[in-house]
């Protein structure tokens, strides 16, 4: 029986082949944003002080519905780097998410620090793509992928000179990874073919990367507490959306985060 996750990765794979058919791979070095200077993804989400945080563009999901009515990408992105988050990821899915890349442009066209495109990513014409509608960094899923194809993604996205925040959902995925070419490491916290959440589960994955590199946790992540676990278990970021965008300001909600956080680090140090 097909699972949520498999739906979303078929009707991926139908809509890249409508949207190759308009723009072809070649055709993409056109776009505007396509030879802007890439902005350093992982260095912007490694800060030792804290836990740096990915705050998410996010309209709605397939497990809660619609989350914002008022949804404003430029705007968001706009309060989200006056409240502090070390860099935007930006969901580009449509079908499942109401997503779309026009709000990766018009974010990256808002802000000065990182983007992420968060999409289901399978062949290197979405990764080029994101660069042409001003992504900075890709997030390429360890489970949809198959044989070489993650390692094909992965040079695709060094080749376009921009990083990649590779997600594994498992202890399988985690081992089909090489670290040679994997430098930032996320575990989604949230099951996509159960949505159930386990934050222990995700921090336990990434303790085992090494030491060099950058760890995220994603999903489910909702108060500063959250974030102190992460801060004591050793994890750099943590990517939170739906926590933010159910608030009347998200920039303000992650300011307000930031700095409940920095509170309990500095009342235990």
């Amino acid at each position: 029986m097909a699972t949520i996750l498999d739906e979303i990765v078929e009707q991926t794979a139908l809509d890249l082949e409508k949207r190759r058919k308009k723009v072809s791979f070649k055709d993409l070095e056109s776009h505007e944003m396509y030879e802007q200077p890439v902005r350093d993804f992982k260095g912007a989400l490694n800060t030792p002080s804290d836990v740096s945080i990915i705050a998410e563009i996010k309209k709605a999901s397939p497990s809660k519905g619609l989350i914002r009515r008022d949804f404003d990408p430029r705007r968001i992105a706009g309060q989200y780097e006056e409240g502090g988050a070390s860099a935007i990821s930006v969901l580009t899915d449509q079908p499942a998410f109401q997503g779309h890349l026009k709000y990766l442009k018009e974010a990256s066209e808002e802000v000065s620090i990182p983007l992420l495109r968060k999409d289901f990513i399978i062949d290197p014409y979405q990764v080029k793509e994101a660069r042409a509608y001003g992504a900075d960094a890709v997030l390429l899923i360890v489970t949809i992928t198959e044989g070489q194809q993650l390692e094909e993604l992965l040079h695709a996205t060094r080749e376009f000179g921009m990083q990649a925040l590779v997600e594994c959902y498992s202890e399988e995925d985690f081992n089909r990874l090489s670290f040679d070419i994997v430098d930032i490491l996320g575990v989604n916290n949230r099951d996509l073919r159960t949505f159930e959440v386990d934050l222990h589960r995700g921090v336990g994955i990434l303790q085992q990367a090494p030491e060099e590199t950058v760890l995220v946790s994603e999903s489910g992540l909702g108060s500063a507490e959250d974030l102190y676990f992460l801060f004591n278990e050793g994890i750099h970021s943590a990517l939170i959306g739906e926590h933010f965008m159910r608030r009347p300001n998200p920039g303000e909600a992650v300011g307000a985060m930031k700095q409940e956080l920095q509170q309990l680090i500095n009342h235990t140090s």
